[in-house]
């Protein structure tokens, strides 16, 4: 199953909206995504991610829900397991 994830935004470069990339925190592990779809997301947002394209900005509260509801339907497994892997090599 495909699905977006919610994740913060780290950081961003470009100043040209169809260009703008940058890097989202999705549970400690940080992705490169594209933000051509929210120009107006900023450093510290919330955005739903999927195939490298964020599709809009959420705020706090919604993300951890879906994050919740991720969890709940085993949807984060993956994820969680590259995030613990991550810390343990370092």
């Amino acid at each position: 199953m495909c699905l977006a994830v919610p994740g913060k935004i780290v950081s961003i470069s470009g100043d040209e909206p169809l260009l703008r990339t940058g890097k989202v925190n999705f549970g400690g592990i940080i992705k490169d995504v594209n933000f051509a779809y929210v120009p107006e997301a900023k450093v510290g947002d919330y955005v739903v991610v999927h195939v490298g394209f964020a599709l809009n900005v959420v705020d706090e509260a919604e993300a951890s829900l879906v994050f919740d509801y991720l969890r709940e339907m085993g949807e984060l497994a993956e994820l969680e397991e590259r995030a613990t892997a991550g810390r343990d090599e370092r």
